[in-house]
């Protein structure tokens, strides 16, 4: 396949993706990068509001539900009434700053964040099979740094680096891909407390090579490449879009 060839815009049409954790954010952008470019995209979360939010700003070019990332029974049903699929976008995610060190907060954030990564990737593993499918999961900065706020974040991020080379290697004798990426610092509801507030947003962005936070949309070509011919022969890798700033 030639490059021109790998790059079409039109490769995604006729595709159909799944972004969990699409109705905010990162997600939400991603699940808009995916549907601008003619893929039938289906993206997922458990807010009530988030998921009315979503609707009213996507034009109808998403279908949104609600599902419960912890709920195994419920995720099996969600992709048993799919009829076919040939991406998996897990960006489901949470974080509780200075409340992970609880037991029962880091067991929580540990299920959303990791266990259902491997909780949706098995379930929809039988439909990407048919169609040569690939997973991105979501890993972080933390995969590699520490931030002794979020326990918990940081050991499932890290997690999902681990569980991304595993299923690369499970998956990929049935033609299923599996890559992750892992986020720097964003603006997004999440990083509010960070980027609201003029020391630490400049900080920050003084650590990036690009002296910049990045946006919800600096994520979703590198989602969309790793999901393209052109990543054919790309699995088991964690790609970093942080601007530089874990090797600052």
């Amino acid at each position: 396949m030639g490059k021109n060839e790998a790059f079409a815009p039109n490769f995604l049409d006729g595709k159909t993706v799944v972004v969990s954790g699409g109705t905010s954010g990162i997600g939400l952008a991603v699940a808009q990068g995916f549907a601008g470019e003619g893929a039938r995209v289906l993206a997922t979360g458990s807010s009530e509001r988030r998921l009315d939010d979503a609707r009213s700003s996507s034009s109808g070019t998403i279908t949104f539900s609600k599902l419960d990332v912890r709920d195994g029974a419920a995720v099996d049903r969600y992709f048993a009434d799919l009829p076919t699929l040939d991406v998996l976008v897990n960006c489901q995610g949470i974080a509780r700053p200075d409340s992970e060190w609880d037991e029962d907060v880091f067991l929580d954030v540990m299920d959303v964040n990791l266990s259902s990564a491997m909780r949706l990737s098995r379930a929809a593993f039988p439909l990407l099979r048919k169609n040569g499918g690939s997973i991105v999961n979501f890993a972080s900065m933390l995969s590699y740094l520490a931030d002794e706020s979020v326990p918990a974040y940081t050991a499932s991020k890290t997690g999902i680096v681990g569980l991304t080379r595993a299923m690369a290697h499970k998956y990929g004798r049935d033609g299923v891909r599996v890559n992750a990426v892992a986020p720097g610092y964003h603006r997004t509801e999440m990083t509010k407390p960070l980027w609201s507030q003029p020391d630490s947003e400049a900080k920050i962005a003084e650590r990036s090579a690009l002296k910049r936070w990045g946006t919800t949309e600096d994520l979703v070509g590198p989602i969309l490449f790793l999901c393209s011919p052109a990543a054919a022969f790309v699995t088991g890798v964690t790609l970093p879009v942080d601007g530089g700033y874990s090797v600052g």
